[in-house]
């Protein structure tokens, strides 16, 4: 389970870069944990966000630009996920959980803004 959670928020690091921007949707994709509700739907949510940017940049309603921004923030929000199931033996607590979703609530709509321009 480490292992894999590691190397996908390695992935999802690159994904910042733009250095696998093609790879993105398919790799971005991890199994769930069980009994770990909390987490799975964390990473459930990063994995949306991952889909919902490699499509803006698909169709041509995020630039480059937006979605390597988009993607950072993703990415920084995995890794305080990882870091926070870290410190409580792969769980994370619900005031954690609540942070993480609201910063995911944050990237959102910014996401769902700039799709509107």
């Amino acid at each position: 389970m480490t292992l894999n959670r590691t190397l996908r928020h390695s992935l999802i690091a690159l994904f910042a870069t733009g250095a696998l921007a093609a790879a993105t949707g398919a790799a971005a994709q991890a199994t769930p944990v069980p009994h770990h509700p909390r987490v799975n739907e964390v990473n459930k949510r990063v994995d949306n966000q991952q889909q919902r940017i490699d499509k803006g940049v698909a169709n041509g309603t995020i630039t480059p630009k937006q979605a390597a921004r988009d993607e950072k923030h993703d990415a920084n929000i995995a890794q305080r996920a990882s870091a926070d199931e870290a410190r409580h033996n792969g769980h994370l607590t619900k005031k954690e959980t609540a942070h993480l979703n609201r910063a995911e609530n944050r990237n959102s709509r910014h996401i769902r803004k700039q799709r509107r321009h």
